[in-house]
């Protein structure tokens, strides 16, 4: 007896079902990112409500926002990412030169602090800097993902260049936080392209001397940033009350959190008479050691490290070259920019303008930072080709080549 017309486009259908189901994987170790990132988020939270309140709801608005926008941006293959890096990274650029030319209205550009980082939105205001990391990593991703020129000196150059183009019109708003991020995702992202060790020292070398090269870009108030954290090491407190003063507080407060804090009402006390400034926003982890103490500041680098590990061995699984340095791009800026904020606020690093992604106060950075965790599970949630090569599998003769 044969199947009728009807059973017949019946299983067709249900067979399509089961091919499109097999073609996307749920179960993932971007489940990782995803979960740790929400109760970073939280955590962001609860710190912001130790001393500003009446942010919360805004700030858990804005999370929202961002969930939603993590979850749209995962949908669309990886293929349409590759075609948007080069507008992106366009778009990004006009962005960052409309932020340094004079005379732009306030309604448009709003200086802070003496720096001019935000474009006003309306509701929010935009930092052009948080988009750059995204297009910086879509457009490496996008030149490496077939290529084998960079195992070979010359071709680390594009790359590099890449990153310090926006590296450079950041330092000059200035941003020093944010222009540190780049060379870190370069090398990363060339690493986890199989370029040669040798050559990334090299490309380290390189650098370095950028860096120092663009040393008389800095502010004044910058370079006296570093000189007190210099000046901090040595046990030479002159600064404290001035140019170090933010970092001399941060210390003391994280210092006072001691093991296990001091709790929601105390830290809120002691953060109101010590006049730590911005500390719901770049100095967001001392009020975590406050009220939480050293278990809280471990806690959240766990959370981090939990971050790294979705976003690494989601890059493992992944045999498309263009996903796997997508992946490995966005978790090292994260972790890079967790280690610069977290490492301001022990005394580590000079003071910048730099948030602690999830946790600080702030629509752009928060949002980014989900658009990054979407971006990642939306490599992790798609199964590659079944022959599909490894990524980056370079045979004998191209290895032994100098």
């Amino acid at each position: 007896m044969t199947a009728s017309p009807i059973d017949y486009s019946a299983a067709v259908h249900e067979g399509e079902s089961r091919r499109r189901r097999r073609g996307l994987l749920w179960v993932n170790p971007a489940w990782l990112c995803v979960g740790a990132a929400f109760i970073l988020s939280l955590v962001g939270l609860l710190a912001i409500g130790t001393t500003h309140p009446e942010l919360v709801l805004k700030q858990a608005v804005l999370l929202c926002l961002g969930l939603g926008v993590a979850a749209m941006v995962a949908v669309p293959h990886t293929r349409w990412l590759q075609k948007l890096s080069v507008p992106l990274m366009v778009v990004v650029l006009i962005l960052l030169v409309i932020l340094l030319v004079p005379g732009v209205p306030e309604q448009i550009v709003r200086p802070r602090h003496g720096a001019r980082r935000w474009i006003n939105l309306g509701l929010i205001d935009m930092q052009p800097s948080e988009l750059a990391k995204i297009a910086v990593v879509l457009l490496i991703a996008s030149w490496l993902r077939f290529r084998e020129n960079h195992r070979h000196l010359p071709g680390l150059l594009p790359p590099l260049l890449v990153a310090l183009i926006p590296m450079g019109l950041i330092l000059l708003q200035p941003d020093l936080g944010t222009a540190l991020l780049f060379l870190p995702v370069c090398f990363a992202m060339l690493f986890a392209a199989g370029a040669r060790t040798r050559h990334l020292l090299v490309i380290v070398l390189l650098g370095v001397i950028g860096g120092a090269a663009m040393t008389p870009m800095l502010r004044p108030h910058q370079r006296d940033r570093i000189e007190a954290m210099w000046a901090q090491f040595r046990g030479d407190d002159r600064f404290e009350n001035d140019i170090g003063y933010q970092g001399a507080r941060s210390m003391m407060l994280v210092g006072a959190g001691g093991v296990a804090g001091v709790g929601g009402e105390m830290a809120s006390s002691m953060l109101e008479w010590n006049h730590l400034p911005e500390e719901h926003n770049d100095m967001i982890f001392a009020v975590i050691c406050t009220r939480w103490g050293v278990l809280g500041a471990v806690l959240t680098w766990a959370l981090y490290g939990l971050v790294l590990l979705g976003g690494l061995a989601t890059a493992a699984f992944c045999r498309d070259p263009f996903g796997r340095l997508i992946a490995v791009g966005l978790v090292v800026a994260l972790l890079a920019q967790m280690v610069i904020n977290t490492g301001m606020t022990i005394g580590l690093m000079p003071i910048t303008g730099m948030t602690l992604p999830f946790v600080s106060y702030g629509g752009s950075s928060l949002i980014v930072a989900w658009i990054m965790i979407g971006l990642i599970f939306g490599v992790a949630l798609r199964r590659p080709p079944l022959l599909w090569r490894h990524s980056f599998e370079f045979d004998r003769v191209s290895t032994d080549e100098s």
